[in-house]
């Protein structure tokens, strides 16, 4: 790793620590999280920043996400109702990709081979 990449490191780390200082100072050290999960990573690595530190730092209902490099605020992921067809062989190629049902359009979700699909009810 070279010089300018381990500054970069070390200054990302300290920013963390002070913001997780800050935090506990500003809560009395106590974290709230929201209901709801983060949703999964998409691939590569997001902005290397940490944006928050705890949910509470978000707002609205949004809450702390790891990005891949850093921490910032998103939606939390919510499973859509219905559930997914059984699988038909030779179904064809995916109209969307996606890895989980905040991917999908409308009332479509996410199903085993990584497409959006219409739900059965």
């Amino acid at each position: 790793m070279n010089l300018s990449a381990r500054c970069a490191l070390v200054l990302s780390l300290l920013a963390f620590v002070a913001l997780k200082i800050v935090s506990a100072a500003e809560t009395g050290g106590i974290s709230t999280a929201k209901p709801g999960v983060c949703p999964r990573r998409r691939w590569g690595i997001g902005i290397c920043a940490e944006l928050c530190s705890s949910d509470s730092d978000c707002p609205n209902d949004e809450k702390c996400c790891h990005n891949g490099c850093g921490h910032v605020c998103i939606a939390p992921y919510t499973a859509k109702p219905g559930v997914c067809p059984r699988r038909r062989w030779g179904s064809g190629i995916c109209a969307e990709l996606c890895s989980n049902d905040s991917d999908c359009p409308n009332d479509e979700k996410c199903c085993h081979n990584g497409c959006c699909i219409t739900p059965t009810q």
